[in-house]
């Protein structure tokens, strides 16, 4: 197949200063991209900052040929980081992080704070500044770099593994904001020796785990061939797969008290005829009865919208099917049922509901359910107070 090109794309890799992140700036230049090599210059605790280790990597691609700018700062400063980009801004590789593995046991609030404030913190802010040059330009590439830690935990790793899977969450929510701008997003679980790892993993280990294994999978997630989105992805040793979450097919239970729940747990847990959802909002949708009887509203092909006011999904009946005052009482299901009764009830389409404080065209967009947004907006709900619509 063609060689992949990156010529005329501007990366950033934080993290950027040795180990994985360094092959992928190599990796990035020796294709024709400007690389902004970023990283603190600090050990694995993140201590002891140096311009070092970003200027020996910035050397190498140049004295390949290569185009690059060195960055010194920590990512919790995204802003300044972005500021260093050559021309435009296409990708970037979130790969900054640090350890300070301890049992939870021994695990103080400040060893749990800076792992959070460098791995999410790092990667929000590094990303909140790129977003608005990717959304105008209407590309972007983004990974994220996650951990089997946060998949499967990791003992000792508390503060680490929760800060891993938090990139998995932040990586999927871009993928489906970023869609409508040409931007993807993903998520990458190496298994790789770094300067993270050189101390814990013996050195056998560490040459059969080589960061240069993960790099093509990296590379290839932010090149423009890609379409990949809001995917998780796993990489080591020359293996590389997919990783996916499932649910039970479960059991809904009307009348629900622990002992039913007790009756019923095989069922609960059998993985037998799983499923996979893209998003919450697919979730929502084939959902039997929302809320496993919680809020007791179904909704059927024969509900769907048509053009007009209302056409075809009949608010009035769905909510005959909710519990009557003084019947079993019940939290409802991402306010569906609170929107419902005040459509029934000829509510003003651009009140507040006032248990959420949102608007009731917010509420319709936060249940997936693109005709109950149909209906609001045929009805004349405002969009300007919706910024969940931007």
């Amino acid at each position: 197949m063609p060689f992949l090109s990156f010529d005329g794309r501007v990366a950033l890799v934080t993290g950027a200063g040795g180990g994985i992140g360094r092959t992928y700036a190599l990796e990035f230049a020796r294709r024709g991209a400007k690389v902004v090599v970023n990283d603190l210059g600090g050990d694995r605790h993140g201590k002891s900052a140096s311009t070092s280790a970003a200027d020996k990597v910035v050397a190498e691609i140049r004295a390949a040929g290569g185009k690059a700018v060195p960055n010194y700062e920590s990512v919790e400063n995204g802003d300044k980081i972005v500021q260093t980009a050559i021309d435009n801004f296409d990708i970037v590789v979130n790969n900054a992080g640090i350890l300070r593995d301890v049992s939870f046991a021994k695990m103080s609030e400040f060893d749990w704070d800076l792992v959070m404030k460098v791995h999410v913190k790092g990667a929000f802010a590094v990303t909140k500044a790129a977003w608005g040059h990717m959304r105008a330009q209407k590309y972007g590439r983004l990974v994220f770099t996650s951990s089997n830690s946060g998949i499967y935990g990791s003992f000792g790793q508390a503060n680490y593994a929760a800060a891993k899977m938090a990139l998995i969450g932040l990586s999927n929510s871009l993928a489906l904001e970023g869609a409508n701008y040409n931007i993807t997003s993903n998520a990458l679980v190496p298994t790789a020796g770094s300067r993270m790892t050189q101390t814990v993993m013996p050195e056998e280990l560490l040459k059969a785990l080589k960061p240069d294994f993960v790099t093509p999978l990296t590379v290839f997630l932010a090149h423009e061939r890609c379409k990949a989105t809001g995917r998780v992805f796993e990489a080591g040793a020359g293996w590389y797969g997919t990783v996916e979450q499932f649910r039970s097919r479960g059991k809904a239970i009307p009348e629900p008290t622990v002992e039913k729940l007790v009756e019923n747990w095989e069922e609960i847990c059998d993985m037998n005829g799983a499923q996979h959802f893209e998003d919450v909002r697919e979730v929502t949708k084939k959902l039997d009865i929302f809320g496993s009887g919680i809020c007791y509203v179904k909704f059927t092909e024969t509900a769907k919208a048509h053009e007009g006011i209302g056409g075809g999904f009949l608010v009035e009946e769905e909510v005959a099917q909710m519990p009557k005052e003084g019947e079993e009482e019940g939290t409802l299901c991402g306010d569906i049922g609170s929107l419902l009764g005040a459509l029934a009830g000829g509510a003003d389409v651009n009140a507040k509901d006032s248990s959420s404080g949102n608007t009731l065209l917010q509420m319709a967009i936060m249940t997936g359910i693109t005709e109950l947004v149909k209906l609001l907006l045929n009805r004349g709900a405002n969009k300007t107070h919706s910024l969940i619509l931007i």
